[in-house]
């Protein structure tokens, strides 16, 4: 008989558990939730105080058995899930469905698995917290009656198979509203001024810096004519402002701030973040990674404090607490933080390493002295005129946290570098080196990568941190959002520069709009907004979704009874289901006519068909010839498509001339771009744009094509002693044959290096 049973979420948390604990302990797996709600129907007895029917996954039935055999032997059962209210779930329900004594079954917590942290834990046992199993229901309960009502209004309304969910469709919103801002935004030239002075101390030694008319003018008249003001003004040094300043070092990691801060530093997607955290927490070296706290507790602070001193010294060190601002936060118990402040590396795969290196490096940081900064401000005169150069400075003084970390900023963010400026005095005459006037265009706002939607979500209040991972891989699973990168597209722009008395004008060149790993939404996920603002506002309301949040907050505080939340809930929520079921079809799907076709004469529409997003020529009313249609472009949307760019769809097969007097054609299949010749099909590079790519490029494909096609009827490998053997190329990779038959290599096997031996044992071996 096992004295002890010990049940956690994952394997790999049971295989870092069991190390601290002694022989006493079996440590197993529960491997996440052992049931949900049922699948068939709704799973939620409305009638009866929503109570829920669940049920036993069936993938979970061999692992219930096997721990429901070894409760049963077992003196005292160890419930020590997660310590969020999730965790607090999987426990009751283990509790529940292996009918468990209380008497026999305590419930431990930890957010580290140490040795300490998992020792303490066992001595200081508790009970199931039912507010804590309580809002989790109640979140799950609320989720499925989304989920359950509103897909089928979708379905009959707008498209079968769609979904929609409290915070996936709120989150869908957010970026739908973006793009409508990016697609209403009209850019406004404006000319921004940059000046290269000289100034020249007493013994005549010469400095450079840069300065900025301090506003912008808005258009080229006044640029040139603030050029020609300056051909013969003079510059002198009006005023000068140094002050001290100080930037503090940013608190430790919220599972919020690690999203965002490892998706703009490291790269990697939210869910990414997540699963690898989820790791460096289960074998042990990082504290529990849900959590809105940034609270760390008074032993690592101390730790700390000794890596500081002996990393960087005494100066370095400035011992911080940090208090959480989210009211109710529910796992308000430490922030991410090393379980072991004197480990700077760990070993693992190079994503585990990156994060914890990022992890590590901001709990240290925010146990560090502040960056002491010396900012600087010199206006200049500019002799006879209103305006005024301006030039700004900083120098750091001490370096304090900066030594070691320094905060990503977004993409979009206008945060730039402050230079170094000379030594000046007030008064001092300053030669303008050069003036240039750069012609410049205001930008619309940028569309939110998977860190800055986090950020946008935290700040309304919409859902939790855990929930960010699993709500963007829905709404991108779903098809309502894309995440891609866009190249940009080249502009002109016009710049104006004084130089020796001269005034030049240039056009010049920049590439504008390029975005890599930017969110957007797709057409279907535009139609099903709108569908939704216009029927369920309270649903898709930012307030709403946040006050939600508050209310499950409430119930795991134990302040507020969840059948309560769910019935005045519900109470609004279904009669509108009701209603929009009993409404017209939704009309947000229709056809959009943008004009005529120059050619036919015929109408040219863009709409949402059943394989995607289509333009079409003809098929308007009383048209009788069969209509023409047209697959949109990637990244191309209904909502916002010109008439141009939906002819340009029509220009496809495109022939572009002979080659070996035979048709060169472009054209787009089911397996994507391709050149037709002389009856054979070659594939485009991603590359190559099949509404520009051109014949010299085309002939370049197909005879690459050629050479690798005969490359690969060359035969690999050929023996003298065996002359009916060969190792050959196939359709589905290298294969022996030998008089007349085929025989598959084993994989992990170089066909280039086999031997002949080798070769005959294989051959042997397939007879068999």
């Amino acid at each position: 008989m096992q004295d002890n049973l010990v049940i956690v979420e994952s394997p790999a948390k049971a295989k870092t558990i069991e190390k601290f604990l002694g022989k006493d302990y079996i440590v197993k797996s529960s491997f996440g939730h052992i049931r949900d709600l049922s699948k068939k129907e709704l799973g939620i007895d409305i009638q009866h105080n929503f109570t829920p029917h669940y049920e036993i996954s069936p993938d979970k039935k061999k692992v219930v058995a096997e721990l429901e055999k070894l409760s049963k032997t077992a003196k005292t059962v160890w419930l020590a899930s997660d310590e969020d209210r999730e965790g607090e779930a999987i426990s009751w329900h283990l509790a529940q469905v292996l009918n468990l004594d209380p008497k026999t079954t305590k419930r431990i917590v930890f957010h580290e698995i140490t040795k300490n942290a998992i020792l303490h834990a066992v001595e200081n046992p508790r009970a199931i917290d039912m507010n804590l199993v309580n809002a989790q229901q109640a979140r799950r309960i609320l989720d499925r009656l989304v989920g359950f009502e509103l897909s089928p209004v979708l379905w009959k309304k707008i498209k079968p198979s769609l979904s929609a969910g409290r915070v996936q469709s709120v989150a869908v919103r957010l970026i739908v509203e973006r793009e409508r801002e990016i697609m209403a935004f009209e850019p406004t030239e404006y000319y921004r001024i940059v000046a290269d002075f000289i100034v020249r101390d007493d013994q005549g030694k010469s400095a450079d810096f840069k300065a900025e008319l301090n506003h912008r003018l808005s258009s080229e008249q006044e640029a040139l004519a603030l050029l020609e003001r300056c051909k013969t003004a003079t510059f002198k040094v009006l005023s000068i402002d140094q002050k001290p300043s100080k930037r503090n070092p940013p608190a430790p990691f919220t599972t919020s701030t690690l999203q965002q801060e490892a998706g703009r530093k490291l790269g990697m997607s939210v869910s990414q973040i997540m699963s690898v955290a989820q790791r460096l927490y289960e074998a042990g070296y990082i504290t529990y990674m849900r959590t809105d706290s940034v609270n760390l507790s008074g032993q690592a602070i101390a730790a700390a404090k000794e890596e500081v001193i002996r990393e960087f010294g005494e100066s370095y060190s400035e011992v911080r607490n940090f208090k959480t601002k989210t009211k109710g936060a529910q796992e308000a118990h430490e922030a991410i933080r090393p379980s072991y402040m004197n480990r700077a590396e760990i070993e693992g795969t190079s994503q585990e390493k990156r994060l914890y290196n990022l992890i590590w490096k901001r709990t240290m940081a925010s146990q560090m002295a502040s960056v002491q900064i010396e900012r600087t401000v010199i206006d200049i005169e500019i002799e006879g005129a209103p305006e005024r150069f301006v030039a700004t400075g900083e120098v750091i003084k001490f370096d304090g946290f900066l030594r070691l970390y320094s905060e990503a900023v977004d993409e979009d963010s206008a945060e730039g570098e402050a230079a170094i400026l000379p030594v000046m005095r007030i008064g001092d005459p300053l030669e303008a080196k050069s003036i240039t006037a750069s012609q410049r265009f205001t930008q619309s706002p940028a569309r939110y990568s998977e860190a800055s939607l986090v950020k946008h979500l935290e700040e309304l209040g919409i859902g939790r941190p855990s929930t960010y991972a699993p709500t963007i891989s829905t709404i991108i699973t779903r098809g309502y959002v894309v995440k891609e990168n866009r190249e940009g597209v080249k502009r002109d722009y016009l710049q104006l520069k004084l130089d020796k008395g001269n005034i030049t004008r240039k056009t010049l060149s920049e590439q504008v709009g390029k975005e890599k790993n930017k969110l957007s939404p797709t057409d279907i996920g535009m139609i099903v907004t709108d569908y939704l603002d216009e029927q369920f506002a309270a649903i898709m309301d930012y307030n709403f979704t946040a006050t939600v949040e508050k209310q499950f907050d409430e119930i795991a505080e134990g302040t507020k009874s969840w059948v309560d939340m769910l019935q005045e809930f519900y109470g609004a929520f279904h009669p509108k289901v009701d209603q929009a079921l009993e409404s017209q079809p939704v009309k947000s799907n229709q056809p959009r006519l943008l004009g005529t076709d120059p050619q036919s004469g015929k109408p040219v529409f863009v709409k949402v068909g059943r394989f995607g997003p289509v333009a079409q020529i003809g098929g308007a009313e009383g048209d009788t010839d069969k209509p023409r249609f047209a697959s949109l472009k990637k990244g191309q949307l209904v909502a916002s498509i010109t008439l141009e760019e939906a002819l340009e769809l029509f220009t496809l097969p495109r022939n572009l001339g002979t080659f070996e007097e035979k048709e060169v054609v472009i054209g787009i299949g089911k397996f994507g771009p391709y050149v037709r010749h002389d009856g054979k099909f070659v594939s485009l590079s991603r590359t190559d744009d099949p509404y520009t790519i051109d014949l010299s490029r085309a002939i370049e494909l197909i005879q690459e094509k050629r050479s690798k096609d005969l490359k690969s009827k060359e035969p690999i490998q050929t023996f003298a002693e065996e002359p009916g053997l060969q190792v050959l190329n196939g359709r589905y990779g290298p294969y022996i044959a030998f008089n007349g038959k085929n025989y598959r290599i084993p994989k992990g096997q170089d066909p280039a290096a086999l031997t002949l031996e080798q070769i005959r044992e294989i051959i042997a071996k397939s007879k068999k």
